[in-house]
């Protein structure tokens, strides 16, 4: 059973420290266990995205000697498939047309009451939402151990597809890891509470659900996660091989003596050697200096 592991950014601006240290946890994750590892842009959201921002992340992955295998995935490229599988979905009874705004959602306390779910309204200027009979409410994390979610959040007939057409996040991305045969998803820990909601798909979809491994968020020193909206810093023009130690330092893994003086090549092989998972920080997030 060969480990995949996987990387995937969102287009909406360059790489940043935050996203570096969950590509390097998910390069060594997949490397120390000669597993594959693959790069996926998620460019779902095209007012969101930054032109010239995917070529450029993919720049600053080379340059950091984080080479992947095999074809980048673009889900931009892959509408037809969601389709496919939403349509699936529609026709098992497992979904439904919901014309319920963001104000009338939030006049009912925050979460989604379930309003049209028996109204079989028609799909024209409707989400598509999963009827959620079964939530899961908590997983075990390779890292965290057992986390559990807020019942509310993991109970809720939650968005397959918005209304303006573009697919969700938790659809696209259920969809992608399951064609690309990921084994474990490493991401930062901001993405633990759409955990349950990506599982509670998979079994609906009848197909097998990956491990989970999310690693320490980066906070700058204001205590805000780094982030393209919190307009963190891109590392693209940063000194490659100090900036890796600092990842890898942020990620509690050893540095060898000589780690200023080496390639960017020479210390992920190094770290790969090392690597240790019981070594990475278990808080959600961790300030970085």
């Amino acid at each position: 059973m060969t480990y995949i592991g996987r990387f995937a950014p969102s287009p909406s601006g360059p790489l940043h420290f935050g996203s570096l240290i969950a590509a390097v946890g998910s390069y060594l994750r997949a490397r120390s266990q000669q597993g594959r590892w693959l790069v996926r842009i998620e460019d779902l959201d095209p007012p969101r995205e930054q032109p010239g921002a995917a070529a450029g992340i993919l720049r600053t992955l080379e340059q950091f000697g984080l080479y992947w295998d095999g074809a980048v995935m673009y889900q931009s490229q892959r509408h037809e498939r969601y389709q496919a599988v939403l349509d699936d979905l529609y026709r098992q009874g497992k979904t439904y047309h919901c014309h319920c705004t963001r104000a009338q959602i939030q006049a009912a306390g925050g979460f989604y009451p379930g309003t049209c779910r028996d109204r079989h309204y028609p799909p024209e200027n409707a989400a598509v939402r999963l009827k959620v009979d079964a939530p899961c409410l908590s997983f075990h994390d390779q890292l965290l151990g057992l986390v559990e979610v807020e019942p509310h959040l993991a109970s809720e007939d939650f968005i397959l597809k918005r209304r303006d057409g573009l697919f969700a996040y938790n659809l696209a991305v259920v969809i992608d890891d399951a064609d690309s045969g990921i084994t474990e998803v490493v991401r930062g820990a901001d993405l633990l509470d759409p955990t349950v909601r990506q599982i509670t798909l998979y079994q609906q979809l009848g197909w097998k659900v990956p491990d989970w491994l999310h690693l320490p968020l980066a906070l700058q020193d204001n205590g805000l996660k780094l982030s393209k909206q919190n307009h963190a810093p891109s590392i693209e023009e940063l000194p490659v091989a100090a900036t890796l130690c600092r990842a890898l330092a942020f990620l509690g893994q050893p540095l060898p003596e000589q780690a200023a003086d080496m390639s960017a090549e020479a210390l992920l092989k190094w770290a790969v050697k090392h690597w240790q998972l019981s070594l990475v920080p278990t808080a959600a997030s961790v300030h970085h200096h």
